[in-house]
């Protein structure tokens, strides 16, 4: 079926879901307050990227199309315009889903607490874009827990540790992290949001073995603060679960090569978790009951860390059942909570306890 989308913000992330969706067939509008971001995307990133431009694709100006009924709205613009951005769309013309980049919003949780109101007021499905969560790895690996393979679960360890140079090598008219939110971490940059796909997996695979959600966070930044620029290099955090789950989660961004997995120790096992083992496949390896590690390798392009994603989104667009949606706004909000919870335990050098009844603001957090 041909879906309508309209993407505000023509950078990386706005090219990787145009594509994505293009590979659908969905008609699909573009739209920057930049013009040269525009004219990037058609003479430089898209082409460059996926081989040639798609003429079939319209740019515009942010507010070309705003009167028109899209099926689908991607926000792929900085995290401190989130959730205005989404509060406006939500107000005026509602689509059936509307998918927001991570971070979903800055730390400061502001105004967050209206996006939960407008998504039940509007029916909308509202999506935050941890698209790892629905890779092919992250697929096996839940068929193979929810066969208990491993055994109970003990802990839980997760890194997302990356040398953003690529990031700037992806978007060469930036000079360094002072040319963008990146360098920002109450914009939403920083180690604790860019990389909080590392928070976000930790979450999915305590779901997954039904530990809860993060409930206790201790952690440690290592800021950069140069008179212009103001953000976490490396955040380290130790957490809890409800169910008493512990584990550890790391962000950088000065790790190269990059080191993006998970391990998850369990009572008779251990399952293992990689985001590029190599230079184009994604991995699961695991050990069962009988002692034998099993090492599953996925072919991959980067693409193709967006497809399980869009596919997602499509069964939903045609009607699927969103519950316990892996990429849904309970998710995202909880991810935020815990890289929220991060900074102000960093601040006071204090555990932090997240009471989820208070809300989606600095009022759930509880210093111990």
């Amino acid at each position: 079926m041909m879906y309508s989308v309209k993407i505000y913000g023509a950078g990386s992330i706005g090219n990787h879901l145009a594509h994505a969706c293009r590979t659908k067939g969905w008609d699909v509008l573009i739209c920057d307050i930049d013009p040269d971001a525009l004219k990037r995307t058609r003479e430089d990133i898209y082409p460059s990227r996926y081989g040639r431009w798609d003429p079939d694709i319209r740019l515009s100006g942010a507010n070309t199309g705003s009167d028109e009924g899209f099926d689908m709205v991607i926000i792929g613009t900085p995290p401190d315009t989130h959730i205005s951005m989404a509060t406006r769309v939500l107000e005026n013309n509602p689509p059936k889903v509307l998918l927001i980049e991570k971070p979903l919003c800055t730390p400061s949780l502001e105004e967050v607490q209206r996006i939960v109101d407008l998504k039940k007021a509007t029916g909308t499905f509202v999506a935050v874009g941890y698209n790892h969560t629905l890779t092919e790895n992250s697929r096996r690996a839940a068929r193979i827990l929810a066969k208990n393979t491993i055994g109970d679960p003990i802990t839980i360890s997760a890194c997302f540790r990356e040398h953003w140079g690529g990031i700037f090598t992806a978007h060469p008219w930036l000079s360094g992290p002072k040319d963008t939110y990146l360098g920002f971490s109450e914009r939403g940059g920083g180690a604790s949001g860019e990389h909080s796909h590392a928070i976000n997996i930790w979450q999915r695979f305590a779901h997954l073995v039904n530990a809860g959600r993060i409930v206790e966070v201790s952690s440690t930044m290592d800021m950069v603060t140069d008179g212009i620029v103001k953000y976490d290099r490396i955040c380290l955090l130790n957490v809890k679960t409800q169910a008493g789950l512990v584990g550890d989660i790391a962000q950088d961004v000065v790790t190269e090569p990059p080191q993006k997995k998970v391990r998850i120790q369990g009572s008779n096992g251990f399952l293992e978790w990689f985001v590029n083992l190599d230079g184009g496949h994604d991995a699961v390896c695991y050990r069962d009951g009988k002692g034998e590690v099993i090492e599953e390798t996925i072919q991959k392009t980067r693409p193709d860390d967006f497809k399980g994603e869009i596919d997602f989104i499509e069964a939903i667009l045609n009607g699927g059942d969103p519950e316990d949606a892996p990429i849904s706004l309970e998710r995202g909000l909880e991810t935020m909570l815990v890289i929220a919870a991060a900074h102000v335990s960093h601040r006071h050098k204090r555990t932090v306890r997240i009471k989820y009844d208070r809300g989606y603001g600095p009022e759930a957090f509880e210093i111990s």
